[in-house]
């Protein structure tokens, strides 16, 4: 098995109009891994997605899927990967076991190694193999996209914004199918989302773009240690008319009661907002802690670095 699932050198994508999308972006995915592609709106990852998956012509650089150079083995790359995308392209005409049949014929893959029955099986869909998908609700044509990804057996799968709009059940249902193809079947799993806190559970490492630029790429563990941002919540016995004060100390009264002091862990040790606490003459019933989260992370990223 290649040591990467993924590696792009150089990549860059300039759109008729001089617009910009993609600047020199070097990334490399591993296989096996569930790595997490992140950005604002218009950040440049539906470019990049579209790139890997052959529907965009890049401007400039390598892109290697599983091993297959782009250019020199273009039918080996592409069907080394497959894409849920976050639009819905299906045929309302097309039942679901036609449509996977239909996409398995296209990709080449022999009648003998087609497994349309079992995907749908996977993916819940069994019971709807021969309704129109017209019929079908979102949530079950989200399903529908998902299976038609894997109709060819790749090596990495894609996921375009999956639960953008779904409800919990759905959402929980997918999950549990991207954990199951990457334990059991060592499949690399690119997730884009907008729901950062499932980014923070769900990926192993993370790449964050920001208008065409890749500011960030590193462990999940990495990335949220990158900021030193603490937050020490205390429940006061009594509700104090003056709130601690310090160098370096933002309070803040929240609406439950508590006082929640931020401060950054470089400048200022645990025991220092303490003593600020006790310097007040506040008693306190409770406290505990807050870590910075992948937002936290994605906002210092993302919030500063201009248009260019």
């Amino acid at each position: 098995m290649t040591q990467d699932a993924i590696r792009i050198e150089g990549l860059s994508k300039t759109y008729d109009g001089g617009h910009r999308a993609l600047r020199d972006i070097d990334l490399t995915v591993p296989a096996g891994s569930v790595f997490g592609l992140l950005g604002p709106n218009g950040a440049g990852k539906s470019t990049l997605i579209n790139i890997l998956a052959g529907l965009v012509i890049k401007t400039a650089g390598k892109v290697r899927i599983w091993g297959w150079d782009q250019d020199d083995n273009p039918r080996q790359s592409r069907a080394s990967i497959g894409v849920m995308p976050q639009e819905l392209n299906l045929d309302p005409f097309f039942t679901p076991r036609g449509a996977l049949e239909v996409q398995a014929g296209l990709y080449g893959v022999p009648k003998s190694h087609r497994r349309s029955d079992e995907i749908l099986e996977m993916v819940g869909l069994s019971d709807k193999a021969e309704a129109y998908a017209r019929t079908l609700s979102g949530g079950m044509r989200r399903r529908l996209l998902l299976a038609k990804a894997l109709v060819h057996h790749p090596q990495v799968l894609v996921l375009d914004e999956p639960t953008a709009g779904v409800d919990i059940e759905l959402r929980q249902m997918l999950w549990e199918n991207v954990r199951k193809l990457n334990r059991e079947r060592g499949m690399t799993i690119i997730l884009t989302t907008h729901y950062l806190e499932e980014a923070e559970e769900m990926c192993d490492e993370i790449a964050i773009i920001n208008h065409g630029d890749l500011v960030a790429r590193d462990s999940t563990t990495n990335l949220l240690g990158q900021l030193d941002a603490k937050t020490m919540v205390i429940t006061p016995e009594n509700a104090p008319d003056t709130l601690p004060h310090a160098d370096g100390l933002t309070p803040e009264r929240r609406d439950d009661g508590t006082i929640a002091l931020s401060y950054r862990s470089g400048r200022m040790s645990a025991e220092d907002v303490l003593e600020a606490v006790r310097a007040q003459g506040i008693r306190i019933r409770d406290v505990r802690t807050e870590q910075a989260d992948l937002q936290d992370v994605f906002l210092s990223l993302t919030r500063s670095k201009p248009a260019a």
